[in-house]
């Protein structure tokens, strides 16, 4: 059986509001941090697929805000 079947994931946001999954097991990256949702792969993406409606990173977002 492949151990990819029973690893535990952990949603991660960097500072520009992008979302990934990361093995639960492994040390966060830098300028990463969880988001507070683990699970299997599937139930991770339903939850960044449901909070991450919108792809541009921070900065673009508020910089095009601004010029409103």
């Amino acid at each position: 059986m492949n151990g990819t079947a029973t690893q535990e994931w952990t949603v991660v946001v960097n500072d520009e509001e992008q979302y990934s999954l990361w093995a639960s097991d492994r040390d966060v990256p830098a300028g990463w941090r969880t988001a507070g949702v683990s699970g299997t792969r599937e139930e991770c993406l339903s939850h960044i697929d449901q909070v991450w409606t919108d792809m541009r990173p921070l900065s673009l977002r508020r910089a095009m805000d601004s010029g409103r």
